[in-house]
C-alpha cells in the first residue's frame, strides 16, 4: 500500500541519482552531492543528463547557498522564521540531498527528554546484561554522529533549556560522552545538525548564549510579493492534490490569488493598494495555511461539487484560518469583509460565501 507522504530521499530519488551521477564538483566528506548540486536540487533546474529537477523551495537563492555552505563547515544551522515559512520542509530536503537520509529527526516539544538528544536504555537488556552498547538506545543525533549524517531538531525553542544544552558538547566537541560505559561516540566527517525554531516562540525556552554560538542562523522570510506566494501555493496544492488523488480542477490560480491577497492584507494591516488600514488577527496567516485552505477547497469541490474550485469552497477554510480567537478575530474578519471584500465587485461571490459563516 502506498504511503501518504514519502520521505524526500524516496520521493525524489530519481532527481538525486541524476544529480549525483554527473556531479563532478568538490564534495565535502561523506556528502552525497556537492554544495552546488544540493542547491540545484532544492531550488530546481536541470541535471546534466536533462532530468528536470523540481523546485522544493521558492525563495532567495543566496539564503539557500548560505545554509548549504554552513553545513559544509563545523557550524550547525538554525533555520528561524514565523510559522509556515517552510523551515521543516527545507531542513528535510537539505538532509535528503546531503546525507540521503532525512529521518534522523528529534521533534521538539515541552516534554522532550534528554534521551531524545543523547541516548536512552533498553531496561530489559540493562537488567539482564548490565550496562552495555547492546542495552543502549541511540537517539537520532547519536545515529547521525555514528554515520556521518545530518540530524534534524525541530522546534528547538520548544525543548526545555536544560535539554537543549545537551547539544553543546555535541556541537562543540563533536563527541557524545557515555559515562555509564566510560565510552564516547565521536562524530564521523559529514555530521552536522539542522535545527528549526519559530521566532514567535521567543521567551518560551530561549537558547543559552553558549548554544547560540554554535549555530549559524538563517532567517526564512515570508514571500516578498503576491506572485511569488501564489506560485508557492500553486505548486504545493498541485502536488498535494495529486498525492491525495483529488479529482478536481487544479488550475485555480484566481482563487489562490484571492486567498493569498486576503492573507497578505490581514498580515500587513493594510490593503494591497495602501489606501485602507485594517486590523490584523492573532494568527500568522502563513503561506502554509494558504496551502491548507486551497487543499481543503479542492477536496470540497472534488467530493461535493463539480470539481471546479469556487468561492464557496474556500470560504470555510478562510474563516478557520483567520478566526483563531472566536471573539477578537471574528470581529477583525467581519470588519475586513465589510470594509474591503464587499467593496471589490469581482469579489462579490467571495463576500457572500464568507458571510454565511459569520
Amino acid at each position: 500500500m502506498a504511503v501518504l507522504r514519502a520521505h524526500a530521499e524516496d520521493e525524489h530519488a530519481e532527481e538525486l541519482a541524476a544529480l549525483a551521477k554527473a556531479d563532478d564538483r568538490p564534495r565535502p566528506p561523506n556528502w552525497r552531492l556537492s554544495p552546488w548540486a544540493v542547491v540545484t536540487y532544492v531550488l530546481g533546474g536541470e541535471a546534466p543528463d536533462g532530468t528536470p529537477i523540481t523546485p522544493k523551495y521558492l525563495g532567495s537563492r543566496r539564503l539557500v547557498e548560505v545554509a548549504v555552505a554552513t553545513l559544509a563547515t563545523d557550524r550547525a544551522l538554525l533555520l528561524l522564521g514565523v510559522p509556515g515559512t517552510a523551515k521543516t520542509w527545507l531542513s528535510e530536503h537539505l538532509a535528503a540531498a546531503i546525507s540521503g537520509d532525512s529521518t534522523q529527526l528529534v521533534q521538539g516539544t515541552s516534554g522532550t527528554a534528554e534521551e531524545s538528544i543523547r541516548y536512552g536504555w533498553n531496561y530489559a537488556r540493562l537488567l539482564s546484561e548490565g550496562p552495555s552498547r547492546n542495552a543502549l538506545v541511540a537517539s537520532p543525533v547519536f545515529r547521525a554522529m555514528a554515520s556521518g549524517g545530518i540530524a534534524r531538531v525541530e522546534e528547538l525553542t520548544r525543548i526545555p533549556s536544560d535539554v537543549q544544552d545537551a547539544l553543546i558538547t555535541v556541537l562543540s566537541e563533536k563527541t557524545l560522552p557515555i559515562p555509564e560505559l566510560d565510552d564516547e561516540v565521536q562524530a564521523l566527517t559529514g555530521f552536522n545538525v539542522i535545527a528549526t525554531a519559530n521566532d514567535r516562540d521567543r521567551g518560551v525556552n530561549d537558547l543559552s548564549a553558549a548554544l547560540k554560538r554554535r549555530f549559524n542562523v538563517v532567517v526564512l522570510p515570508l514571500p516578498d510579493d503576491v506572485e511569488s506566494e501564489v506560485e508557492i501555493v500553486r505548486l504545493r496544492v498541485g502536488q498535494l492534490g495529486e498525492a491525495l488523488r483529488l479529482p478536481a480542477e487544479l488550475e485555480v490560480v484566481d482563487e489562490i490569488r484571492r486567498v493569498v491577497t486576503v492573507f497578505r492584507e490581514l498580515r500587513d494591516g493594510v490593503t494591497a493598494d495602501g489606501r485602507t488600514k485594517i486590523k490584523s488577527p492573532s494568527g500568522t496567516l502563513s503561506t502554509a495555511e494558504a496551502i491548507s485552505v486551497m487543499t481543503s477547497g479542492i477536496a470540497l469541490a472534488a467530493h461535493f461539487g463539480d470539481g471546479v474550485v469556487r468561492a464557496a469552497d474556500i470560504a470555510a477554510g478562510l474563516y478557520g484560518a483567520v478566526v483563531k480567537d472566536p471573539v477578537a478575530d471574528r470581529l477583525v474578519w467581519q470588519e475586513y469583509l465589510e470594509a474591503v471584500v464587499r467593496e471589490r465587485r469581482p469579489w462579490t461571490d467571495l463576500y457572500r460565501a464568507c458571510r454565511e459563516f459569520l
